[in-house]
């Protein structure tokens, strides 16, 4: 994973909480069927919020819930280029993207939060398809990313979908807030 969520994602494996589910998740196969059920996560964050709650920050100093959300499509856009190039090519480069920077320019304020979710939904629905078509050995082959090194497509599997139960947590504590 190429954001800042990577010491987060440490800080929840030392904490034991993405291991335990992990563990739960040993089989191959059920790890892609969580991958993909993730796919309504977005709209289940976001239902029922309006506008001026999207775009409010209830917790002082974290992002919107729609930059959050925002975030977590332009991540998995990134995850499966990534795991594609895994696949197809001989150990790709994978390069990191400033997760910051794109909250701060890419307008995630103006997107519609609706079209978001969609497209995170279809990119997991269609990831997940494409990873049952593989065979075991295209799990084992790896990509270099420049900040995490050598990354396998088990390993990037594991990390988006631990990406989204990291992040459910501040979504969730967003909403009550926001609910209050």
């Amino acid at each position: 994973m190429a954001t800042t969520c990577s010491p987060c994602l440490r800080a929840c494996s030392r904490a034991g909480t993405i291991e335990l589910v992990r563990s739960r998740m040993s089989n191959l196969h059920e790890r892609i069927a969580t991958f993909e059920r993730q796919a309504s996560v977005l709209s289940a964050w976001s239902a029922g919020l309006t506008r001026d709650q999207l775009l409010a920050t209830p917790v002082a100093g974290t992002w919107s819930m729609q930059t959050l959300i925002v975030h977590m499509l332009d991540s998995d856009l990134a995850a499966t280029h990534r795991m594609r190039r895994i696949v197809a090519e001989e150990l790709p480069l994978l390069i990191a993207y400033d997760e910051t920077a794109f909250a701060a320019r890419c307008h995630y304020a103006q997107a519609d939060i609706a079209q978001v979710c969609q497209l995170f939904a279809a990119n997991r629905t269609f990831t997940a398809m494409w990873l049952r078509t593989l065979g075991p050995t295209d799990f084992t082959r790896q990509g270099v990313h420049n900040q995490r090194g050598k990354v396998s497509l088990d390993d990037m599997l594991n990390i988006y979908t631990d990406h989204v139960i990291h992040h459910e947590r501040f979504a969730l504590a967003k909403r009550a807030a926001l609910l209050k």
